[in-house]
């Protein structure tokens, strides 16, 4: 975290704002191009063959591959695309967003050239941003086929099993994206869950220790005191940045001031 601060502080100025708003766009514009001429989708690809035999372009225009030929299914998966990539620039800032996309996109040009059997598209490198908005915004819901409202983490949990068997079962390439897909997720977020799993586990020794003597609440929000007793259906998270790990519940979460 602190090398990263650093790093924030030197190229902040430098970061690009509203990525994901270009992103979408131009996925969209090629989808038109498309669709008066849909061999065009096989000169933006990422191959290592093609690339060493000149066609450097796709080094960016396997970028701009739309998700789907699907009108209906482009609309849904283009807004998702927004909504998850500003939701993450807003969390983080144009900086921090920028270099998660930058590690996704170098890890993922590395592996066409590791592992050089088959073509590579930016199918990975869009579920990395999905991984991490599901990560930091576990309840948000979303309307599954336009009707069914299902949680993101659950969704994500799906993509994890996907993932794994895809690793177990996949050739080199695949492989390769797969790692490549989750190589920023794990460089941000690796250490804070590795954390929470340390500290939850000694949390619920010492408060099966309490609960053995009293019935008092197990968790409760250092902002506004509601527990798990005056709140059934509340979730509450322990933020390890914060001093003293507090509790939180999922209303004053998302978005609050870490104690220092």
């Amino acid at each position: 975290m602190k090398l990263l601060n650093r790093l924030e502080r030197t190229f902040a100025p430098y970061a690009i704002h509203n990525v994901t708003l270009a992103l979408v766009v131009l996925q969209s514009l090629m989808w038109v191009l498309m669709q008066g001429r849909p061999e065009i989708a096989t000169n933006l690809i990422l191959s290592r063959s093609l690339l060493l035999s000149g066609q450097w372009w796709r080094l960016l225009t396997f970028i701009f591959l739309p998700p789907t030929t699907n009108p209906l299914f482009l609309f849904f998966a283009l807004w998702l695309l927004y909504l998850m990539g500003t939701a993450l620039e807003n969390q983080w800032g144009a900086f921090r967003f920028n270099l998660y996309l930058l590690i996704a996109y170098v890890a993922t040009v590395g592996s066409v050239f590791i592992a050089p059997e088959g073509i590579a598209t930016n199918a990975y490198l869009t579920g990395s941003i999905f991984l991490a908005f599901a990560y930091l915004f576990p309840d948000f819901q979303i309307m599954l086929f336009f009707i069914l409202p299902v949680k993101v983490k659950w969704i994500a949990l799906v993509t994890w099993i996907f993932y794994f068997v895809r690793f177990a079962f996949g050739d080199g390439l695949t492989k390769m994206l797969i790692i490549a897909s989750v190589l920023n997720f794990l460089l941000f977020f690796g250490l804070e869950i590795l954390q929470r799993m340390k500290q939850g586990r000694r949390r619920m020794v010492r408060k099966m220790g309490v609960l053995a003597t009293n019935d008092e609440a197990i968790n409760r929000c250092v902002i506004c005191g509601v527990t798990e007793k005056t709140d059934r259906k509340m979730e509450f998270r322990y933020c390890p940045v914060c001093v003293g790990t507090p509790c939180y519940c999922m209303v004053h979460m998302v978005g609050h001031v870490h104690r220092k």
